[in-house]
């Protein structure tokens, strides 16, 4: 049985005779650890990389949340080092969308106007007690969450919440999108 391999044509079977002390399967395990060592990727993996490390919020701040969320560019916290340092003033240069603090009922439409505004992939990140449930105002002027009207990728809990707890939900969506987990739009199967 004559094969276009050198190691066939030497005489061997399979690559593992090499090493047969070794087991089956070294190899497989030697070239995941070669991918990692040269850093090769596909360009998905790329891309997502390149998203996480680019994202441009536009804030959405409504009450006083938003006060803690200004705090998070300033040099104690640094989100600069996330690549988020420029906050857009503009949703058509933006792709994250942090909403922070109660939403009423008059705010719904010009927030959702924002909303699709923005360019895809787009998230969300629903800041606060308030933006997330409706916090202690359940009343009749309150969206009870901002996800009835928007698609929300991550809730960051707190009433208000502290910088940190923003920084965390960051580092949380920058690892959703590094997984290539979708944005919550197109989960919904709805093109929102």
């Amino acid at each position: 049985m004559v094969s276009d391999r050198p190691l066939a044509q030497a005489g061997l079977q399979s690559e593992r005779v090499l090493w047969p002390e070794r087991g089956p399967g070294v190899f497989e395990q030697e070239v995941a650890e070669l991918e990692d060592a040269l850093l090769l990727t596909t360009v998905e993996k790329a891309v997502a990389w390149a998203q996480s490390n680019s994202v441009w919020p536009d804030t959405f701040g409504l009450a006083c949340c938003a006060i803690e969320m200004m705090s998070i560019v300033s040099s104690r916290y640094d989100i600069a080092r996330f690549g988020m340092e420029r906050f857009s003033s503009s949703p058509r240069q933006a792709d994250l969308l942090i909403i922070s603090g109660r939403v009423t009922h008059k705010m719904a439409a010009p927030l959702r106007q924002v909303y699709d505004q923005m360019l895809e992939p787009k998230w969300v990140i629903a800041m606060g007690a308030c933006a997330s449930s409706g916090g202690m105002f359940n009343n009749y002027t309150i969206l009870q969450g901002v996800d009835k009207i928007v698609p929300v990728d991550i809730h960051v809990p707190g009433c208000p919440p502290r910088p940190e707890a923003l920084m965390e939900g960051v580092v949380r969506l920058h690892e959703k999108i590094r997984g290539g987990v979708p944005p919550a739009y197109q989960i919904r199967g709805v093109a929102e």
